[in-house]
């Protein structure tokens, strides 16, 4: 696809993002505008730092499920929640472009790492108990519930409100889990494995989530579509949403990246991340001081 001037486009994805009508998809290179770092930033870091604790065959330990799943097998599954809990201990202190988007007019956030740098962003932006938030749950921890959802400030909320027929209050969706308050993750093959099963037929897709997204178009922002994982969950947490999206790729895209792309109608912006944060923050900044 065409993909028009930034100097164009930047204004329209704000206005955009503002009327509510695109829904920030955030992956792991989100971190990457964080100064410093404090929790690995990618799924390869993620593996090597959880095989620097636990050894595991020499041949999975640059691959991150396969990796979890030795270590729940072979340990047990509070090992892997206990290493994940120590790897995303810490919060990088959110970005300008993570504060924007937490202040901005959207009602759905989608954020697919561990770490708790948007829900701190949203803490440190919006009214106490104006968002709440819903996470994916693993099988072997919470056999037949597929999410868990919290205020705010972090208390369990009852399923019904945790997953209302539509959205009562802005929402954060982290499809995989994440640290806080909880420590729920999907990160081994058989977590993954479970949600894949389901969907398809949605399953596992709080409706609130399959309420917002209706209609609208997705923003991908430091995410990649090179390993099948991550498109399968992109794919299913778009369905029945706009035909129109963008995502911000500076690297030229895999053959089934591009593939992914043209066939879900997402618009590649070939910038760098830093390079589209900075116009974008400063395109929300009049709606910040409002």
């Amino acid at each position: 696809m065409n993909t028009p001037p930034a100097d164009s486009l930047v204004p329209e994805l704000a206005r955009l993002l503002e009327a509510g009508s695109l829904i920030p998809y955030l992956g792991p290179d989100m971190l990457s505008l964080c100064h410093p770092v404090t929790v690995p930033a990618l799924p390869l870091q993620l593996a090597d730092f959880m095989t620097s604790r636990v050894s595991v065959p020499h041949k999975i330990r640059k691959r991150l499920t396969q990796a979890a799943q030795f270590i729940e097998n072979f340990k047990h599954r509070k090992s892997v929640v206990q290493l994940m809990n120590e790897a995303f201990a810490t919060t990088p202190e959110p970005s300008d472009l993570h504060r924007a988007l937490a202040t901005c007019g959207t009602g759905l956030w989608v954020d697919t790492w561990y770490d708790d740098t948007l829900a701190t962003a949203l803490a440190q932006t919006r009214p106490a108990g104006d968002w709440v938030q819903v996470q994916g749950l693993s099988q072997s921890e919470h056999f037949g519930r597929w999410t868990g959802g919290y205020s705010a400030q972090g208390d369990a909320l009852a399923d019904g409100d945790a997953q209302p027929p539509a959205p009562a209050k802005p929402l954060l969706y982290k499809p995989l889990g994440g640290h806080a308050p909880a420590g729920n993750y999907l990160v081994s093959d058989s977590d993954y494995v479970e949600v894949l099963t389901e969907i398809d037929i949605q399953t596992p897709i709080p409706a609130a989530v399959q309420a917002w997204r209706t209609g609208r178009s997705f923003l991908f922002l430091g995410c990649r579509f090179d390993d099948q994982l991550t498109r399968s969950f992109a794919r299913q947490i778009m369905k029945r949403s706009s035909d129109q999206h963008w995502a911000v790729l500076p690297n030229e895209p895999t053959r089934m990246e591009a593939r992914f792309l043209q066939e879900q109608g997402i618009t590649r912006i070939p910038l760098s991340l830093a390079d589209f944060a900075a116009p974008l923050v400063g395109a929300l900044r009049p709606a910040l001081a409002a």
